[in-house]
């Protein structure tokens, strides 16, 4: 299983050919944990709760996924994550 932080995110949804439906972007994405401020999610479960039915690009992406995730798991703005 593929570990991503967040703010690494883009590695993961470049990967993906564009535009791409939602559904088959979850399916994608179903493998990936993303680590988070809170703990980790499965990636592929965020992008399955995102409002769109398609995406047109890597970052149209990752705005709706923002939009899903609670305000806890992403921590303070521009918090450093720490290196480990």
């Amino acid at each position: 299983m593929e570990e991503v932080k967040l703010s690494r995110i883009d590695d993961a949804f470049e990967r993906l050919e564009y535009p791409i439906e939602a559904e088959t972007a979850a399916t994608e994405l179903e493998g990936v944990t993303l680590l988070l401020a809170d703990g980790e999610r499965n990636l592929g479960e965020l992008v399955g709760r995102t409002n769109s039915d398609r995406f047109e690009s890597a970052d149209d992406l990752e705005t709706e996924l923002h939009n899903v995730l609670p305000r806890e798991a992403v921590g303070e703005p521009y918090q450093s994550e720490g290196e480990g």
